[in-house]
């Protein structure tokens, strides 16, 4: 059974991946609290106290191919937030590269954001997180001159979605403010989302772990954008009790998006308006 180490797996990425694939693959996951109960026979945790315990910790394991979901997120930064949004985005991510002699992994997929290139222009972030992003993307170029037998794949995300997302996400929080019988205040009559299920992103993992896939960048997107106005009127559509809103504007909000290839195969069957529906709905 191949051996996988995920960073990041108390987020909502990682805890869906880890779930997904721990009946088929032995799964170490990166911690820094030691009280969480073992879910599965197949995973295991590697508790950390700092980075630099990381680094030596390391040095004695071995694995088949590391999944980086590890991210600290920030849309608008505050000094506080600096050194989190560092460790998280590059540092944690660099220490496994560096330790390549002793982990002697084949395969290194790192999730990274459309927001590298923001509105559609490449090399163009967003905000300060974005900017980690892209240099994390630009460390593996680095790397990939250094290990050329490991193959390296970029995938790049847009908004997700899915269950237990406690994020604070739109379509989250349209979802929790049904439940709740609230009314949800949006920014815009006209924004648009390119959203993908994390069901998706799951066998966009899966074909890489199963498949000889080239290494490289890869848009992990939906094929179309999706008008928050029409989901919730197709929802009200098809239910009794409805979604209640407000809008603050009727400003157009459609963010371009730099497209990457896609991985052969692989196809966002379940990201359409129905399963936004659905999601919305579920308990």
């Amino acid at each position: 059974m191949k051996k996988i180490l995920v960073t990041g797996a108390s987020g909502f990425i990682g805890k869906n991946i880890l779930n997904e694939l721990q009946n088929d693959y032995k799964i170490t996951s990166l911690i820094r609290k030691k009280n969480i109960n073992k879910p599965h026979k197949n995973i295991s945790y590697l508790y950390f106290k700092d980075l630099n315990h990381l680094n030596i910790l390391l040095k004695k394991e071995k694995f088949d191919t590391v999944i980086h979901c590890a991210t600290h997120y920030k849309k608008k930064h505050a000094n506080i937030d600096i050194k989190k949004m560092i460790d998280a985005n590059i540092y944690l991510g660099n220490i496994i590269l560096e330790n390549h002699k002793s982990i002697k992994f084949t395969k290194f997929i790192n999730f990274t954001t459309v927001w590298e290139n923001f509105n559609g222009f490449k090399n163009n972030p967003a905000n300060l997180y974005a900017c980690y992003k892209l240099s994390f993307s630009n460390i593996i170029k680095f790397y990939q001159k250094q290990l050329p037998k490991v193959n390296f794949y970029n995938l790049y995300l847009a908004d997700t979605f899915g269950q237990n997302d406690k994020r604070g996400k739109i379509l989250a929080t349209i979802k929790k403010n049904y439940k709740n019988n609230l009314i949800t205040t949006l920014f815009s009559k006209n924004l648009h989302i390119n959203i993908i299920n994390m069901d998706d992103i799951v066998l966009a993992i899966k074909l890489i772990l199963l498949k000889k896939i080239k290494m490289g960048n890869y848009s992990i997107i939906n094929n179309k954008f999706f008008s928050i106005k029409n989901i919730i009127i197709e929802f009200n559509k098809r239910n009794k009790k409805e979604i209640k809103f407000n809008w603050l504007s009727t400003k157009i909000v459609k963010e371009k998006l730099f497209s990457y290839k896609k991985i052969p195969g692989w196809d966002p069957k379940n990201s359409t308006i129905k399963d936004l529906i659905n999601y919305i709905k579920s308990k």
